[in-house]
């Protein structure tokens, strides 16, 4: 099995914690040299100082704040000038609540800062990628677009909005040896799993271990996931055995998904 990204260049997205961060780590290990992405330059310089070397890659970073369309779209044009084989898009998730009480412009943020960031850094790469014959896109989402997640209203509608962009643009770019596939990552040890409980305790005024027992208890695996492993799942689709892997939904989360 062929898993060496020797060579490879991966823009990773939100790459300062989370899962993110474990993605431009493992990438890394795999040999890939890694471009960062993030809007604080200091925690990005610190990230790239845990960055493996041994294969004489060479790392950097961007600071793009994805709540700033003109930023990212400054960031995209100098991208045109690095050879990129591997995009993770992956940013914070949209704040919980009921649809019913979302706000319009709660989705028009949203909408932006999924749909339309991932949008402006594909056109960016997807140059390269084709001069490359070689292209990997993993977008880091939810398995709310197989099954809906109660109370999270605006994020369910802007995964599945963007779960349809990465299918229509993997039918697209395939022919020239590009992939496009969704991650799903379910209950993971992440700063945003702990707003939720956060959340969720607050509102049904009860505890956070509480709100936390009766998450684990949908999660047949009986724990929550840890970053490493989502990383482990978006890693492999982006080796060349994942070659023939497009368009498709992994979730990564324990077998809590309630559907095939």
């Amino acid at each position: 099995m062929n898993l060496d990204l020797s060579n490879k260049n991966a823009l990773v997205c939100g790459s300062t914690q989370g899962i993110g961060k474990a993605t431009a780590l493992a990438l890394a290990k795999m040999g890939a040299s890694v471009f960062l992405m993030s809007r604080n330059a200091s925690t990005l310089q610190d990230v790239l100082s845990e960055l493996d070397t041994s294969k004489g890659q060479k790392h950097a970073f961007f600071c793009a704040d994805f709540s700033d369309i003109e930023s990212l779209k400054s960031v995209a044009k100098d991208l045109v000038n690095h050879s990129i084989h591997i995009l993770i898009n992956n940013t914070g998730g949209p704040a919980g609540g009921p649809i019913s009480e979302a706000k319009t412009e709660d989705f028009e943020a949203a909408f932006r800062m999924h749909l339309v960031c991932n949008q402006i850094l594909s056109q960016a790469v997807l140059p390269s990628m084709k001069a490359a014959s070689y292209g990997r896109i993993v977008n880091v989402i939810s398995t709310s677009v197989k099954v809906p997640i109660n109370g999270l209203g605006v994020s369910n509608t802007i995964r599945g909005a963007v779960a349809s962009w990465a299918k229509t643009m993997a039918n697209e770019v395939g022919q020239f040896g590009i992939t496009v596939n969704n991650v799903l990552p379910g209950f993971t040890n992440t700063n945003r799993l702990k707003t939720l409980i956060t959340k969720k305790a607050s509102t049904q005024n009860t505890s956070e271990e509480a709100i936390a027992n009766a998450m684990l208890a949908s999660v047949p695996a009986n724990r929550f996931g840890e970053a490493d492993e989502v990383a482990n799942a978006i890693t492999f689709l982006c080796s060349p055995s994942a070659s023939y892997i497009n368009g498709i939904n992994v979730p990564v989360d324990g077998g809590r998904t309630g559907t095939l």
